[in-house]
């Protein structure tokens, strides 16, 4: 008996998350549609892109009837400088995105049974000495607003938890810094780093990196899907935070380099004005697990941050050999 493929609504997923996502998901017999603000593909692509503003209702909202799953990544990129428009629009395109799938899931005839919303660890207070998981509701820094990435995460959470949507299970996925190969991660831009033997200890090297590799990414996302008991905050994160002198020598060995100048905190500040990056992202310390994961009984392919950087280096390699040599 032929069974119906299963359907997953992605929200913002033409970047790297979604790309990857859309692949892993198409590979195990999904039906993929991605809502896009970009310029759709042609009819008949695989996977169906079906384009939205990300804020009001439309013909969109269709693509969620009878769909299995829905996973939300949709937001501005936060690689800019953090100017007063850029803040707003980063806060605004993840809140008004979130507020109206909420709207759309709440009249859809048949809503989908699981809804995953992007948040991130950055709403955690920081942290040096002490785990972080789940449990932990102390989000001073994000109430504040000392923490601007922690402020959008609690926004971003609180439209997920207002959403009148009784029938659809809700997942806030906490989510690290991915490691991946594909242009546009920050992986290419260390390995370059490392090639110049840039690549040393950022700043005092003692701040926590949370991580997790790209494939156990998309494995975790799946997990949560058909883990019917698995709502609320989920941190998708890596079992072992590492300190940043230990994952810049990690890098370093998997670039093949055994030498990397430090960059002390004040020159990654200078830096920032010409790259127009936040230093806030590589100074600030967060010592997250993921306890909800673990407990489900997920397992990590890649557990530790020296075989996630050497696998993400075989990838790099591989991928600029085949783009040297097409077939």
């Amino acid at each position: 008996m032929n069974l119906k493929p299963r359907t997953l609504v992605l929200a913002g997923g033409t970047g790297f998350l979604g790309s990857e996502l859309a692949a892993h998901f198409s590979k195990r017999g999904w039906n993929v549609r991605i809502l896009t603000r970009c310029s759709v593909a042609a009819p008949g692509h695989n996977p169906m892109q079906i384009h939205w503003d990300g804020k009001t209702l439309g013909k969109w909202t269709q693509t969620l009837d009878d769909c299995n799953a829905l996973i939300n990544l949709a937001g501005r990129s936060i690689n800019c400088r953090f100017t007063p428009r850029n803040r707003n629009e980063i806060l605004r395109s993840r809140v008004d995105a979130t507020k109206v799938l909420g709207l759309a899931i709440a009249q859809a005839r048949k809503p989908p049974p699981v809804w995953l919303n992007s948040s991130g660890v950055g709403i955690y207070n920081q942290s040096v000495e002490s785990d972080v998981d789940e449990r932990n509701t102390a989000f001073s820094e994000a109430e504040t607003a000392t923490s601007f990435l922690g402020k959008v995460a609690l926004l971003w959470e609180r439209a997920l938890e207002e959403s009148e949507t009784p029938d659809t299970r809700k997942v806030a996925l906490r989510i690290s810094m991915v490691l991946g190969g594909r242009k546009g991660t920050a992986f290419p831009i260390l390995r370059r780093l490392a090639r110049f033997g840039l690549a040393g200890t950022m700043g005092s090297g003692r701040q926590l990196v949370s991580w997790i590799h790209i494939q156990d990414f998309c494995r975790a996302l799946e997990w949560i899907i058909e883990s019917p008991n698995l709502s609320g905050a989920v941190n998708i994160t890596a079992p072992e935070p590492v300190t940043n002198a230990a994952f810049m020598r990690a890098l370093r060995q998997a670039c093949g380099t055994s030498f990397g100048l430090p960059t002390p905190a004040f020159a990654l500040k200078l830096g920032s004005i010409i790259t127009g990056s936040d230093p806030n992202l590589v100074l600030d310390s967060r010592r997250v697990v993921p306890r909800r994961l673990l407990e489900s009984g997920f397992n990590f392919d890649f557990p530790t941050c020296a075989s996630a950087l050497q696998n993400v280096a075989r990838q790099q390699v591989h991928q600029i050999r085949n783009s040297r040599n097409p077939k």
